[in-house]
């Protein structure tokens, strides 16, 4: 949307996917949190972005666009931002350091299977450290992404669902949350 025209709707579109983020977020040990991604909550970041640096020229539009497009989960796939979230930036820049190859090492795992994340080509590691903010893809297998498609209509019992970091700097597994899993599978039906 042009900028007026998203003025006009930004307050009820925000507040409605904060609360859409609320249960898509997952939180893995003390200093990870998932957000698991969808086509809204890659709009609002595209339309925030728009809206706060004031791009308007069509070609800046679209490369924000085509930026964060690469987000968007494909066919029997999830997407997930992994944000490492340390506040002290001394301690933030050392395990960054210690990190390295981050995104190597996070998996989600349903009903016992691991799926190993796949990076984007919007960054996350650099030479001599890991970043703050990765950007992570999950192929599905087929009849995992069918029977989380089948569970969100109800014809199925949800998948068991969690996801880990087994990192040697940093190891962690938690448990998606049935509303969390409901959200997926949605994405998956859609």
């Amino acid at each position: 949307m042009g900028l007026a025209d998203y003025e006009t709707i930004r307050e009820r579109f925000r507040d409605r996917i904060i609360a859409e983020k609320k249960l898509r977020r997952v939180q893995v040990g003390a200093n990870v949190c998932a957000l698991f991604e969808n086509r809204d909550t890659v709009l609002l970041q595209i339309q925030e972005m728009l809206r706060t640096e004031r791009i308007t020229r069509p070609a800046a539009v679209e490369h924000e666009i085509n930026t964060y497009s690469e987000i968007l989960p494909g066919d029997d796939q999830l997407s997930c931002t992994v944000m490492i979230e340390i506040p002290n930036t001394v301690e933030r820049d050392a395990f960054l350091r210690a990190a390295v190859g981050f995104e190597g090492h996070v998996w989600l795992v349903a009903d016992g299977e691991r799926i190993k994340a796949i990076p984007t080509a919007h960054g996350g590691e650099l030479e001599d450290r890991t970043t703050a903010v990765h950007y992570l893809k999950f192929d599905l297998p087929k009849a995992l992404a069918d029977a989380l498609r089948a569970s969100g209509s109800g014809s199925m019992p949800r998948p068991k669902v969690e996801l880990e970091v087994d990192h040697p700097a940093y190891a962690a597994r938690a448990a998606l949350s049935d509303a969390t899993v409901a959200e997926l599978s949605e994405d998956l039906r859609s």
